[in-house]
C-alpha cells in the first residue's frame, strides 16, 4: 500500500514507522527541517520538506498513485486543503485528516466534509479520542487501561500485578482450577518493558502489567480477582481546562450518574469561556501545583485526579501532589514518550498517551480485511484487534487447535451473536463471529489475510 503522511509530529512519526515496519510505501511530508531529519534518520521511508497542502509538493510525495493520505499536520486547515487537493488532482481513494478544532464538527456543519465538498473519508479528533480513552478508564477502579470491543459486549483491560495480587507466581493453565469463575484469558504480560506473548506456563509476578479480556458482566469479578476491589470513581478534579478536560467534564456531566467533576483552570480566559459552556461544572481559576488551589478544590475528599495540561511536567507534578493529598487515582496524560519509563516507579495510577490513542484510531481505517477496531499497545509492539470472520476465511469451520494461527498470535474471546465465548483449543470458529485477539506487530498481516474479504465471498 502507498501512503502519503502529512505531519511529522509525533502522530505523524508513530504512523509512518507502523506502517514502514509492515513494508508499505511510505512518504512523509512536513515544513520542519528538524522533523524531516529526525524521521530520515531513524525511519526507512521517504520524508522532504514541503507545505503539505500544496499540489506540487503532494505530486512530489507521490499522491498520483497513492491507496491513502493521512493529514496530521498541526493546522486543522492544512488538514483539510490537503484532502481537498488530494482527492480533487489526484483521485487518492482514503482521505484521513485530523482536525482538533471543536466547531468544525459541530452537527450544525456536518455537510462540510461530504464527498461534494471537503471530501475527507475520517475525520480524527485527539482530543475527543483521548477524553473518551480516560472516561473508560474511570469506570473500572483499578485498571490502568480499558478497551471496550463488539458494542460493548466484551473488555480488555489492563492491570498491575504486586506482591497482594492474589493470582502471581501461579502458572496460567492453573487459574480455571483455582478460580473456577474466573472467566478470562490472559493476552499478555510486559514486564521490564518487554511485551510478553503468555504460554500456559508462564506465571504473572509482582510488577508485571497484564492485559486480560473478559465480558462485561464479568469483569469487576476479574478485577477482584487480581486483588482491585477500589471504589468507584465519582469524585473528580480535572487539572487544565483545555479541549481534552472540557470534553470530558462535559462527557462526565451528560453521561455518568453520580459523577462530579471539577476543573483547575490557570487561564482567567480560558476560565471563563469553559464556565460558558459547563454551566453546572465548578471551576476553580488558579495553579494545579499551588496548595491552596488544591485544598480549594477539596483535594482530600477527590477520588481522583486528571492532569490534562499542555505540559507533561505539570502533569506529572500535579499527580504526585494529588497522591501525596491522598487521593486514590492519578490519571496522566504524557506527551513525551521518553517519560514512560520514569512514570510507572512514581506511582501515577494511568498514563494516557495521545500518541498511541490518535495511531489506534488511525490504524483502525488503515488495516485490511474485517477489521472493525484496532488498539496499539507499548507504540505498537502489539495490537488488540476486533474481527469478522467471513464464511471464506481460512479459520471458518475449524477447531482453535486446528486453525494454526499464526506465531504471536492470541485469541481471547469470540462473539456469536449476543453470546461470548471465552475459547477453548476445541471451540470452532463459525462464520460471521466476531473475534478478539492480541497480534505481535510482526503478524499483524497475516491477521489481515485471515479476516480478508475474498472474492468468491461475492
Amino acid at each position: 500500500m502507498k501512503v502519503v503522511i502529512c505531519g511529522a509530529g509525533q502522530v505523524g512519526f508513530h504512523i509512518a514507522r507502523y506502517l514502514s515496519g509492515e513494508q508499505n510505501d511510505v512518504t512523509v511530508v512536513d515544513q520542519s527541517p528538524e522533523l524531516i531529519g529526525k524521521i530520515n534518520d531513524q525511519l526507512d521511508v521517504q520524508a522532504f520538506v514541503g507545505h503539505a497542502s500544496h499540489p506540487d509538493v503532494l505530486a512530489r510525495a507521490g499522491a498520483a498513485d497513492a491507496d491513502m493520505l493521512i493529514a496530521v499536520t498541526f493546522a486543522d486547515e492544512v488538514n483539510m486543503i490537503a484532502c481537498q487537493v488530494a482527492h480533487s488532482l489526484f483521485n487518492v481513494p482514503t482521505k484521513i485528516a485530523r482536525i482538533r478544532q471543536q466547531n468544525y464538527l459541530n452537527p450544525v456543519w456536518s455537510g462540510l466534509f461530504s464527498r461534494d465538498q471537503l471530501p475527507i473519508d475520517v475525520i480524527i479528533s485527539p482530543e475527543v479520542e483521548v477524553a473518551r480513552a480516560i472516561g473508560r478508564r474511570l469506570r473500572v477502579p483499578g485498571a490502568f487501561d480499558m478497551i471496550p470491543l463488539v458494542d460493548g459486549k466484551v473488555r480488555v483491560i489492563g492491570v498491575r500485578c504486586t506482591n497482594e495480587t492474589p493470582v502471581v507466581n501461579t502458572p496460567l493453565r492453573q487459574l480455571t482450577s483455582l478460580f473456577p469463575d474466573l472467566n478470562i484469558v490472559v493476552l499478555a504480560i510486559i514486564r521490564n518493558g518487554i511485551l510478553i506473548m503468555p504460554t500456559s506456563t508462564d506465571q504473572m509476578l509482582p510488577g508485571d502489567e497484564v492485559y486480560f479480556v473478559a465480558e462485561k458482566e464479568h469483569v469487576f469479578r476479574a478485577m477482584s480477582v487480581f486483588g482491585h476491589e477500589e471504589k468507584e470513581t465519582r469524585r473528580v478534579i480535572i487539572i487544565g481546562g483545555g479541549n481534552i478536560g472540557t470534553f470530558l467534564a462535559k462527557d462526565i456531566d451528560e453521561n455518568y450518574d453520580g459523577y462530579k467533576a471539577r476543573i483547575i483552570e490557570r487561564s482567567k480566559d480560558r476560565a471563563r469561556k469553559i464556565a460558558e459552556e459547563l454551566p453546572t461544572t465548578n471551576i476553580i481559576l488558579g495553579d494545579a501545583l499551588d496548595n491552596e488551589i488544591l485544598e480549594e478544590a477539596n483535594i482530600k475528599n477527590a477520588d481522583a485526579v486528571i492532569a490534562v495540561s499542555d505540559h507533561d511536567e505539570t502533569n506529572i507534578l500535579a499527580s504526585l501532589l494529588a497522591k501525596r493529598y491522598g487521593v486514590d487515582r492519578a490519571v496522566t496524560l504524557i506527551n513525551k514518550s521518553d517519560y514512560g519509563p520514569l512514570i510507572s516507579t512514581l506511582g501515577i495510577d494511568v498514563v494516557v498517551s495521545p500518541r498511541e490513542i490518535t495511531a489506534s484510531t488511525i490504524l483502525q481505517h488503515v488495516r485490511r480485511g474485517r477489521i472493525r477496531s484496532v488498539h496499539s499497545l507499548r507504540d505498537g509492539y502489539a495490537e488488540v484487534i476486533e474481527a469478522e470472520a467471513l464464511e471464506t476465511s481460512p479459520l471458518v469451520g475449524l477447531t482453535l487447535k486446528e486453525a494454526k494461527l499464526p506465531k504471536g498470535v492470541i485469541i481471547g474471546a469470540l462473539v456469536r451473536g449476543d453470546e461470548v465465548i471465552i475459547p477453548l483449543p476445541t471451540t470452532v470458529i463459525c462464520a460471521f463471529d466476531r473475534v478478539v485477539l492480541l497480534s505481535a506487530a510482526e503478524a499483524v498481516k497475516k491477521v489481515e489475510k485471515l479476516f480478508a474479504v475474498r472474492l468468491e465471498y461475492f
